[in-house]
């Protein structure tokens, strides 16, 4: 019987994966990874889902990867390897794709692949004893997973080239300093939880919108950016919150 390594969590709009192997810190396998995947697909195929949490159960967020689970036979060939870690990265990397917004809860050691799950949210809100490792070269691996990219997508690349040149672990406090983390909370989840309700009160229409907005901006030049803009600001001012707050606005 497979045991339950990931938790999907419903609490009305909200749902949470959790990832369920405390006793080794979260350490992601083949298994626990596979499980994800389902997990992510499940919540995007669930209309009724309007924000997600990820955390992990015990102190740790995830610890990486159970590197002989992660990699099997090493001796293949580069193309082989690179082939199966597509595959690999791919199952945490869905959470990218989620047009709701997604909030990493990380309570405790968030290191190698375990980072990557915490920079595929939109949102890190770290705990006082989040602990954020960028490890790869310190055991002579390239950073994969998408942590290159991800990393200079919040830190910049001055910041992401010290970070995974060192690979140092980086503090809650430095995490924030540095824009890895968005926020310090004492109790990671319940922040998140009360983030996530927010946003869930919302449409999934302007919290995609926002997301892909953000997303243009990033990868194009204003042209393109205002022209999405304007076309999903002149979108949202038939909504019914937009309406209701023009109605109060007026009546005051």
């Amino acid at each position: 019987m497979t045991s339950t390594l990931v938790l999907l969590e419903s609490d009305g709009p909200l749902r949470t994966i959790r990832l369920n192997a405390p006793e080794r810190r979260n350490a992601l396998d083949l298994d626990l990874l596979a499980q994800l995947a389902t997990a992510i697909a499940t919540v995007k195929a669930d209309a009724d889902a309007r924000a997600l949490i990820v955390a992990g159960a015990g102190k740790s967020f995830c610890a990486g990867a159970n590197l002989e689970s992660m990699f099997g036979d090493i001796t293949r060939p580069v193309h082989e390897l690179r082939e199966h870690l597509k595959s690999v990265y791919a199952s945490f990397l869905g959470l990218r794709d989620l047009a709701i917004p997604t909030l990493a809860a990380v309570q405790g050691a968030a290191v190698g692949a375990g980072l990557n799950i915490a920079l595929a949210c939109d949102i890190v809100v770290a705990g006082p004893h989040a602990a954020f490792g960028p490890t790869f070269a310190d055991i002579g691996l390239h950073p994969g997973g998408g942590c290159s990219f991800m990393l200079t997508e919040r830190m910049g690349s001055a910041h992401a080239v010290a970070a995974l040149l060192s690979g140092d672990v980086i503090k809650a406090v430095d995490a924030v300093r540095l824009g890895l983390a968005n926020l310090l909370a004492e109790d990671p989840e319940a922040k998140a939880t009360e983030m996530a309700s927010r946003y869930a009160s919302r449409t999934k229409e302007l919290n995609a919108n926002i997301k892909r907005s953000v997303r243009i901006a990033a990868t194009s030049d204003l042209e393109t950016s205002i022209d999405f803009e304007s076309w999903a600001q002149a979108s949202s001012v038939g909504g019914d919150d937009f309406r209701r707050y023009l109605q109060e606005f007026l009546r005051d």
